[in-house]
């Protein structure tokens, strides 16, 4: 097996299932993928546990990676002992910022249900976490036009109206929206502008 996973690896070092969050903006991720058990997360939903969580409360706080076990924080709704009925016996959590430690966080949950990770799958998820967060990092490279531009259509102007309002031609707005679809890999202005808006740009 490769020393870089990828997400099928995930799956097998996790098999009891895993959830991951990327880029976690003003409320949510732009990217997350939630490979648990549904009667799982639809236990923890209803429960309301995502404040209570001490996986949560200890990927919020810290970076780096840590055993399920080794999180010394209070449980007092008892969320880990619950989750291993549902075959989440044993995990790991990960958690990492941008490199000035501010921006955007991205975080893991990994889970199985025979055995605890060990070193060197704990190592390899945390490097798992902390390449997708990169691969997912904002373009920094739009212009300040073309962010204007892309929050007129996220306010939901158009064209003509964009243009009008910057005192500029429709091409030039056509070809300012261009450029930000290609730094954005967005098929749309419409998406370029939501994607703009994910990673807090506009």
């Amino acid at each position: 097996m490769s020393t870089v996973l990828g997400p099928e690896d995930v799956a097998q070092f996790a098999p009891a299932g895993h959830y991951v969050a990327l880029r976690i903006g003003f409320a949510f991720p732009v990217e997350e993928v939630n490979q648990l058990p549904p009667d799982w997360v639809e236990h923890y939903t209803k429960n309301r546990y995502m404040l209570f969580d001490p996986i949560i409360r200890w990927v919020y706080g810290n970076t780096g990676a840590i055993r399920w076990s080794e999180i010394d924080l209070d449980d007092p709704r008892r969320i880990l002992p619950q989750a291993q009925t549902f075959g989440l016996r044993y995990g790991v959590a990960v958690a990492c910022l941008d490199q000035d430690g501010e921006g955007q966080r991205s975080f893991g949950s990994f889970a199985r249900s025979d055995r605890e990770f060990n070193t060197l799958e704990v190592k390899l998820l945390r490097a798992y976490v902390t390449r997708r967060h990169h691969e997912m990092a904002p373009p920094t490279n739009l212009t300040k036009a073309e962010l204007e531009a892309l929050g007129m259509v996220r306010d939901g102007l158009r064209t003509k109206e964009i243009a009008h309002a910057l005192g500029v031609s429709e091409g030039a707005v056509k070809q300012r929206l261009k450029n930000a679809k290609l730094k954005l890999d967005a098929k749309t202005g419409s998406q370029a502008a939501a994607l703009a808006a994910q990673y807090g740009l506009i």
